[in-house]
């Protein structure tokens, strides 16, 4: 008996049919052109000044004396400039996937948005293992967390962050999809490039700026709140607080970044058989969940601190006050030039 079958090629036209409809869909989603651009904006207005003011404060008010002031205020840095280009990421959104900028600035914000992402991660991860030598090795530690050191690290990250990035910088990250008649920014590449390069490239890039500092992060907080737990603290509420700022970090830093790199770790995986779309549509979204997160940072680092919140809190009173004061002194000028009119009318 004969048996119908399909040939390699057909099969090959009807994946790539099937694969060009699916991105279609997910492109022309409301997901991607009305949810995604929303929530960037809503982290573009919370996050940009609360980022701004904290840099300010850690520079004008706290100065940068300590190792955790240096590598928070390069976090915040790197919060702003990621948020800073969030705003090509919303026009693009919003106008239904499509950039009309040129191939060269979607390959600058590519490489910008992922360089910050993972710069971000990196410093966290700097800052717990800051905290745990703090917490955990007091004495032994303070010839280790020095000012000079932490500079150094946070310019190594910089480095290491920016180094990672340039393949995105000098690859093209554009495509033009005919029946929609938009021109995508690295949401479509080529299937060959997605098997062999970015297959490797995004693997690696997960595991080391993912993996490794989920892995550091966890065992440094575990032992904090050990630490924390054991010791003999007078302050009871003090020491609470502590275990509890301990826990939320983590959970937040989980809550935020773990979804999107496992989802994009497996997405990448997937390559090695075929293409997965569905997947890399809840990576952007997931993307942009975490995207939260520079919003959550300053909270987190800086306002949770009362000496913080003072010296905030008096940088803004001061300028209210020498707003209320010019708004005053203006209010009096006026009057006596209106006083004086008078006076010469008569």
């Amino acid at each position: 008996m004969g048996r119908s079958s399909v040939t390699d090629a057909e099969h090959s036209r009807i994946a790539n049919e099937s694969t060009t409809n699916t991105t279609q869909y997910y492109l022309s989603s409301q997901w991607l052109t009305k949810f995604v651009p929303s929530v960037y904006t809503l982290v573009v207005v919370v996050s940009l000044p609360l980022n701004i003011m904290a840099i300010i404060v850690c520079v004008f008010k706290i100065k940068i004396k300590t190792p955790a002031v240096v590598y928070m205020l390069n976090l915040a840095v790197v919060d702003v400039l990621f948020v800073s280009v969030l705003p090509f990421n919303i026009a693009y959104r919003f106008s239904g996937n499509n950039w009309i900028i040129g191939d060269g600035m979607c390959r600058f914000v590519t490489a910008a948005f992922y360089c910050n992402m993972y710069c971000s991660i990196l410093l966290m991860t700097s800052i717990r293992v800051d905290r745990f030598l703090a917490v955990v090795y007091t004495m032994k530690a303070l010839s280790w967390r020095t000012k000079k050191r932490a500079w150094k690290d946070c310019h190594f990250i910089w480095i290491i962050s920016i180094a990672s990035s340039l393949p995105l910088l000098t690859s093209k990250q554009t495509d033009y999809i005919n029946t929609l008649k938009i021109t995508t920014c690295h949401d479509v590449l080529e299937a060959s490039d997605l098997q062999n390069f970015y297959l490797y490239y995004f693997t690696t890039f997960s595991i080391v700026f993912f993996i490794l500092p989920l892995i550091i992060t966890t065992i440094c907080y575990i032992s904090i709140i050990r630490e924390l737990s054991t010791k003999d603290i007078e302050n009871s509420c003090k020491k609470t607080r502590a275990v509890i700022l301990t826990i939320i970090v983590l959970f937040v830093f989980l809550i935020c970044f773990a979804p999107t790199n496992i989802i994009f770790l497996i997405h990448y995986l997937h390559f090695y058989n075929n293409i997965d779309e569905p997947l890399y549509f809840v990576y952007i979204l997931c993307t942009c969940i975490s995207s939260i997160s520079t919003c959550l940072d300053p909270l987190i680092y800086y306002y949770a601190s009362s000496k913080y919140r003072k010296h905030a809190y008096s940088l803004l009173c001061c300028k209210k006050a020498n707003a209320v004061q010019s708004a005053t002194q203006k209010l009096t000028e006026h009057k006596e030039l209106s006083t004086e009119s008078t006076t010469t009318s008569k």
